[in-house]
């Protein structure tokens, strides 16, 4: 059979909960509600009914890969996410550049310092303690990753973010083994480096002088232990590519071995504008069978709680990325990762809706693509370890189960 491609669309939080409506079921979304009456819909529970999805254990559930067996934590896909090589063994963790006086936080982000000012202190946070080597590396604000390379390291250990205001907390082992508590104390050393490190650093003088917070800790959270997993091309055969801004994700699909799109972003703030992803989106389609694309800016206002913000960025989407992507000529998977609803501020678990649209798909009876409408779809109630399967049949290279 002809080579056929896909692309898999994923909105971050996209569901919502009706107050009265959702803000997808209060957008006007011509194209997107065309592609629903004209394909075949659903809702998706991306870990499985009422779970709570994280965006890491999401994303990889949807790819194919199963978190039970294949999740490593949040700190090595976030490493991979800002271009780190990782070796077997390695143990990284998220960071953030930190505010504090007297070893209390007074600001997890030092004041969203910028891209910019955040990078150029990056020189000074790599270092080595016993036999440990510690290399930092920023990504955008005051968002960045740390790894710890060394042998008898574990993950196994708890933040050094107080997640709010209060003191920087003592990383402490989580578990009995020796390697916990040797990376609990090599944390330990390292936050006070950091945080000496920084404090001399002219840059932090300056900030000061301009009476703007210094960007003079480092706060350390989701430890995880990075192992080398079979890629998506061993697993699936698929020659793929992910287009996406945050590094979580760049760093999920570096993980199972896809390409990733790079495109540069803001200089001051990361983000990537909604039109270099549509450039991005027709450049890989010729190169690429599979394309994973994701935009973050749904799952943001969602936090916020800003139905108007989430409501237009739909509206936004619908205008200028859908008619793309129908162009192509690909089929069309388009859904999110969880429901990050307004009204909650948070990730839930309630489904999310679901839709595929090629010109061989099965047609419902659907008329708009909704977290209500699409309770009605053809592909009824699926979960996330029934995505790639499904993309894998539409494209033809779906194995067959038997003779």
């Amino acid at each position: 059979m002809a080579s056929k491609k896909a692309i898999l669309f994923i909105m971050d939080g996209l569901g919502d909960l009706p107050t009265p409506k959702t803000p997808l079921q209060a957008a006007k979304k011509p194209n997107l509600d065309r592609l629903a009456k004209n394909g075949c819909t659903g809702l998706l529970s991306p870990l499985g009914r009422g779970v709570v999805p994280g965006s890491d254990t999401s994303h990889l559930r949807l790819l194919g890969y199963d978190p039970e067996v294949f999740y490593c934590g949040r700190g090595p896909l976030e490493a991979l996410g800002v271009g780190m090589k990782l070796e077997e063994g390695d143990v990284a963790f998220r960071a953030n550049f930190a505010t504090v006086k007297n070893g209390v936080v007074i600001d997890r982000r030092a004041g969203r310092i910028s891209t910019n000012e955040a990078r150029e202190l990056e020189k000074y946070l790599s270092t080595k303690i016993e036999d440990v080597e510690i290399i930092f590396k920023h990504s955008v604000q005051h968002r960045g990753a740390v790894v710890f390379r060394g042998s008898d390291l574990s993950p196994m250990v708890s933040d050094t973010d107080p997640h709010g205001e209060g003191k920087v907390a003592e990383c402490i082992p989580c578990d009995q083994i020796g390697e916990a508590s040797k990376t609990a104390r090599i944390v330990n050393e390292y936050t006070k480096f950091a945080i000496q490190k920084l404090s001399e650093a002219p840059e932090n003088k300056e900030r000061i002088k301009k009476n703007l917070p210094p960007a003079n800790a480092i706060l350390l959270r989701g430890a995880g232990a990075y192992k080398k997993v079979p890629s998506i091309v061993e697993r699936f055969g698929l020659n793929s590519v992910c287009i996406a801004g945050g590094a979580l994700y760049r760093g999920v699909a570096t993980y199972i071995g896809m390409d990733v799109y790079m495109i540069l972003g803001d200089p001051s703030t990361g983000m990537i504008k909604l039109e270099e992803k549509v450039k991005a989106v027709e450049n890989a389609i010729k190169n690429y069978d599979f394309v994973f694309l994701h935009v973050k800016a749904t799952d943001n206002y969602g936090h916020d709680g800003d139905f108007k913000g989430k409501k237009e960025t739909i509206e936004k989407i619908d205008k200028e990325l859908i008619p793309v992507l129908e162009r192509t000529g690909a089929y069309l998977i388009i859904t999110g990762d969880h429901s990050t609803p307004c009204s909650r501020r948070e990730h839930s678990g309630h489904e999310v809706p679901i839709l595929i649209y090629g010109n061989d798909e099965r047609v419902d009876k659907v008329k708009k693509f909704d977290e209500i409408s699409c309770m009605a779809g053809g592909l009824g109630h699926i979960e996330g370890k029934d995505l790639l399967p499904i993309i894998l049949n539409l494209i033809g290279k779906a194995e067959k189960y038997g003779s």
